[in-house]
């Protein structure tokens, strides 16, 4: 596999034909294949309801569609893929309920883990939350803002010692951070987070576990709840969530 391809057709070519193929050492093919589009999805490259087709896939990767398949299968079982009869997979679309809840549960598991972790967060783990906040100020390329958001967070919650934890969050992270990101770039929201993630720092800083849990939770309630119901005024799409 040529890990430095990237295949392109002009005029209407599928955005499946213009995606990298980053560095695959270590992984298996569909280890790799399902991080390439996973990543693809999470970043918006990959828009709501485009078609995976498995032949076109393969072909661009250069495996066969065996491998193809179940990157597939592990992306429909994350909530990033649906298989439609008659169709096949694409990438799913969420109404603002299903975001909602998505939503609702990040805000329990990342309560916890902000719990766990501030009581004994190392200066190191500090200092990675303050330079990826730094970083998220200074960037101004949207496709940019997920991970570093990841990063601030990750940081902060390392020291929970819960790997399950954090691998749940993570999933959940992924779910939800194509619409996040669209929306921050659009509305005034993003300088409000930052000045949310200021202060869960130093309450962090300060290893105050119930401040850093509070505000870890009402940070990624509010956020949703903006996410919500932006979503839900530009859709039109019926709710019922209490935001």
């Amino acid at each position: 596999m040529d890990s430095s391809s990237s295949l392109s057709l002009a005029g209407d070519a599928s955005p499946l034909l213009r995606l990298s193929l980053p560095q695959a050492a270590r992984l298996s093919t569909s280890d790799f294949v399902a991080g390439t589009l996973r990543e693809a999805i999470v970043s918006g490259q990959l828009g709501c309801g485009t078609l995976l087709k498995q032949d076109e896939l393969a072909e661009h990767f250069h495996v066969s569609k065996i491998p193809v398949r179940e990157a597939l299968k592990r992306l429909e079982a994350e909530g990033l893929v649906n298989f439609i009869r008659n169709k096949g997979a694409m990438v799913a679309s969420m109404s603002p309920d299903e975001i909602w809840e998505y939503v609702e549960i990040r805000a329990m598991l990342e309560a916890r883990a902000a719990e766990l972790s501030a009581p004994r967060i190392s200066d190191a783990n500090l200092e990675k939350a303050r330079a990826a906040l730094e970083a998220f100020r200074s960037e101004s390329n949207p496709a940019r803002w997920g991970e570093l958001n990841w990063q601030l967070h990750s940081a902060l919650y390392g020291d929970a010692q819960r790997p399950v934890l954090l691998a749940e969050i993570r999933s959940l992270y992924d779910k939800v951070e194509r619409f996040v990101r669209a929306v921050l770039a659009v509305t005034p929201e993003l300088p409000k987070t930052q000045r949310e993630h200021h202060i869960i720092i130093d309450a962090f800083a300060a290893r105050d576990a119930e401040r850093a849990a509070t505000l870890t939770r009402a940070h990624v309630l509010d956020a949703g709840a903006s996410l919500v119901n932006y979503l839900s005024e530009h859709r039109a799409e019926p709710r019922t969530s209490p935001v």
